[in-house]
C-alpha cells in the first residue's frame, strides 16, 4: 500500500539509515555496496566521455583518413558520401631523421678531387682570376664559384700538387679528402650533383 503521508515517509527513510547500524554485518554490506556502486561509476563515466581510452596503451593517436576509388572530379561532399569512399584508421608513424652512413668513397669523387687540386695550383703569372675561375667551374658547384670569384691568384702558395686525393671521410653522397701541394694541404668536399661529383668547399692550411 502507497505511503500517502510526510511522516509515514520520515519513518521508513529513518528505517533505511538505521538499517547499516543494527549489526557489523549490515554495516560491513552497507559499505561494500557503496564501493561497488563508486567502482562502476568511475569506470563507466571516462568511458563515455573518452571513447578512445581502452585501445592499445590508452593514449594513441589515430588518424582517420578517406581514399577515394574513381569518384568523378567536382562532385565534392556528396562523391565522399557515395559508395567510392572507404574510411580508414591508421596511426600516425613517428618521424626521426638519421645521418647518413657511412659508405667507401666513390673513385668518381676522388677523380674530381684531384684534378680540381691541380687546377687550383696552376696560376702562372698574369693569369686573371676570370681564367683561374674558368678552369675551376666544371669541377665546382654553381653555388661555390662566387667565392672563388673573390680570391686573387698570385696569393696562392702552391704550384704543384705533391700527392693523391685522400679521403678522409665519405658517404654515398659526399666526400671529403686532403690534397697535398708544394705550399699547403687542401681539404676539399665533393658533392654528388644532378651532373656529377662537384667541389662545393675547400680550405687548406700551410
Amino acid at each position: 500500500m502507497p505511503i500517502r503521508t510526510n511522516r509515514g515517509r520520515a519513518v521508513v527513510y529513518r528505517r533505511l539509515w538505521a538499517w547499516p547500524l543494527r549489526s557489523p554485518r549490515h554495516l560491513a554490506i552497507a559499505g561494500l555496496t557503496v564501493v561497488v556502486l563508486l567502482t562502476i561509476i568511475a569506470v563507466l563515466i571516462p568511458n563515455r566521455s573518452n571513447p578512445l581510452t581502452g585501445r592499445a596503451g590508452g593514449t594513441s593517436v589515430a588518424t582517420s583518413t578517406a581514399q577515394y576509388t574513381g569518384a568523378p572530379p567536382g562532385q565534392g561532399a556528396a562523391a565522399a558520401s557515395g559508395p567510392s569512399a572507404v574510411s580508414t584508421t591508421s596511426r600516425v608513424p613517428a618521424v626521426g631523421t638519421t645521418p647518413p652512413a657511412p659508405a667507401p668513397p666513390a673513385p668518381e669523387a676522388l677523380d674530381v678531387a684531384n684534378a680540381w687540386a691541380r687546377a687550383w695550383v696552376n696560376h702562372p703569372a698574369g693569369m686573371t682570376n676570370e681564367q683561374w675561375v674558368a678552369q675551376l667551374a666544371p669541377l665546382t658547384t654553381d653555388e661555390f664559384i662566387p667565392q672563388l670569384q673573390t680570391v686573387d691568384p698570385a696569393n696562392i702558395p702552391s704550384t704543384t700538387v705533391t700527392g693523391p686525393a685522400t679521403p678522409t671521410s665519405s658517404t654515398a653522397r659526399a666526400v671529403e679528402a686532403n690534397v697535398a701541394t708544394d705550399g699547403a694541404v687542401l681539404h676539399l668536399t665533393v658533392i654528388a650533383t644532378p651532373v656529377g661529383w662537384r667541389v662545393s668547399a675547400y680550405d687548406r692550411s700551410d
